[in-house]
């Protein structure tokens, strides 16, 4: 993990708590406290988005399995939104961190932008990092959405879901679990299927499994810096460790093999995707696999389907490209969701 002497100016009470053991939320809910405005101050674009105009809340929410789990919200503030957005987040991220910015510019563009950390990640109650079952992710996510849409300002509005790669995954298993839900999807670089050179070695696989049944929490599975895999940008790479309460160990046990289980899910499901989608890839990623966004913009059976790939980007496409490719990705996202609000 990244330390806190890296950040100038950080004061010596605010190192020590961003250098704690994150396994547990207290400290991760006490780090982003001490740490989000030095964050917000970072020279990224995403954190020169305006606020003006914006309203945004906070809140921790109990859900039905009886976890806390922390939910934000960012609305214009002087007008009904064109529509609600709701946000999954990647693998070991955070929805308080480069999502900031991009639920600002989505916000400030008409529309409503809901989001949560999912149970074990960010400033959700769990242990950091640990997907005992994924199902329970999907069934956790779909809770929370349902209790927004179900607010009487809300209510009726086009919704749409918005997955970043582990998000991309956890949106369209929302999909086929609630088909006629949703007007339509937004997926960014999704895990359909996790890069192969990720992925360990068959014989190794199977020693994983085993060793799951007993040692599920450990933190075992050989694992490239992914950081350095999805971002394009040497200087957005390095700002990418100002994300304080992001998971950077080797993927848990049980984590792992459920994120493998997912993704061969996925890929047997693809004929079953019957929504409007917007799939968005970096020709160059080799966290997620882009050959896989092509398969599913080809099987998937809606009729309304787009499939934009980014030459020479990778896998952060909103957060570790240059920033005229960020602001090319904005347009053609924002552009595909006048156009289908408006429908």
């Amino acid at each position: 993990m990244e330390k806190a002497h890296r950040f100038p100016g950080v004061s010596e009470e605010v190192r020590t708590l961003v250098d704690a053991d994150m396994d547990f939320v207290d400290a991760r809910r006490r780090a982003r406290e001490a740490f989000k405005d030095v964050q917000l101050s970072i020279d990224h674009m995403l954190f020169k988005m305006t606020t003006a105009g914006l309203k945004i809340e906070e809140s921790y929410e109990v859900n039905s399995r009886g976890l806390e789990v922390f939910c934000k919200s960012w609305l214009p503030e002087m007008s009904s939104p064109k529509a609600v957005i709701c946000f999954c987040h990647g693998y070991g991220d955070t929805c308080t961190f480069f999502f900031e910015g991009i639920a600002r510019k989505l916000a400030t563009s008409g529309y409503g932008v809901f989001a949560m950390d999912l149970p074990g990640f960010g400033l959700s109650e769990g242990l950091h990092g640990y997907i005992p079952c994924f199902d329970n992710l999907v069934d956790d996510f779909i809770e929370h959405c349902s209790k927004i849409k179900e607010n009487p300002e809300l209510r009726g509005l086009p919704s749409f879901l918005y997955g970043e790669s582990m998000g991309g995954a956890l949106a369209l298993k929302v999909h086929l679990k609630q088909p006629d839900a949703w007007t339509g999807a937004i997926l960014s670089a999704p895990m359909c299927k996790i890069d192969d050179d990720l992925v360990p070695p068959w014989l190794l696989t199977q020693v994983l499994i085993g060793m799951a049944k007993f040692l599920p929490k450990r933190k075992l599975v050989p694992q490239k810096d992914l950081a350095d895999l999805a971002f394009r940008e040497a200087k957005k790479r390095q700002q990418a460790v100002y994300n304080i309460i992001a998971y950077k160990h080797k993927p848990r046990l049980k984590t792992a093999l459920e994120l493998l289980r997912t993704t061969k899910e996925i890929e047997e499901s693809l004929e079953q995707v019957s929504l409007p989608l917007l799939i968005l890839h970096g020709e160059n990623d080799i966290v997620t696999d882009p050959s896989v966004s092509k398969a599913l913009y080809e099987k998937a059976s809606s009729r309304d389907k787009k499939l934009n790939l980014y030459e020479e980007a990778c896998h952060c496409l909103l957060e570790g490209e240059p920033d005229e490719m960020i602001h090319q990705v904005f347009r053609d996202m924002i552009s595909w969701l006048d156009d289908h609000s408006a429908r």
